[in-house]
């Protein structure tokens, strides 16, 4: 391929992404055939899989809307304070999984409550509230579909 030809698709990708990021900030997006569908309607050819890509590179993630629906995100760079929590939250969980509308986090023995203090000073919208033992958290989520997306969050922002 040609440094040209590759110099014009970064060119379209990155107007793309933009796009994206534009689309999501004026919409109620909930699903990537919603995306992507705005996305031709704006003259981008995109099929499902490039728009999957696309979400992932972004790091979107979905949230609570005004309408009870979920909606895509730009999830905003973690300043100095939330690093260091999810610094925390990286180091000391062993396993993070879901019982409907509640969230179990394992942990290392006697990391809960630093780990579960960690997740209460991000402050997800999602969580209404946790407890802490010496190695198990549990996090009260406001619906299962918000436990789901909560998990989803938390992996992502520790790269797992």
């Amino acid at each position: 391929m040609s440094l040209n030809k590759t110099m014009a698709m970064d060119k379209g990708k990155t107007k793309r992404l933009d796009k994206i990021k534009a689309l999501i900030k004026e919409y109620e997006i909930e699903t990537q055939g919603e995306l992507a569908q705005m996305l031709r309607e704006s003259g981008f050819k995109v099929t499902q899989g490039t728009v999957s890509r696309d979400v992932r590179e972004l790091g979107l993630t979905k949230t609570a809307a005004a309408s009870g629906k979920q909606k895509y995100v730009v999830p905003e760079p973690p300043n100095e304070e939330q690093s260091r929590f999810i610094r925390v939250l990286g180091d000391s969980m062993v396993s993070i999984d879901q019982a409907q509308n509640l969230i179990v986090i394992k942990t290392g023995s006697g990391m809960a409550m630093a780990v579960a203090a960690a997740l209460d000073k991000m402050n997800f919208p999602e969580v209404v509230g946790s407890i802490a033992g010496d190695d198990t958290i549990m996090a009260a989520v406001r619906t299962s579909q918000d436990a789901a997306l909560l998990i989803e969050k938390i992996r992502h922002m520790l790269g797992v």
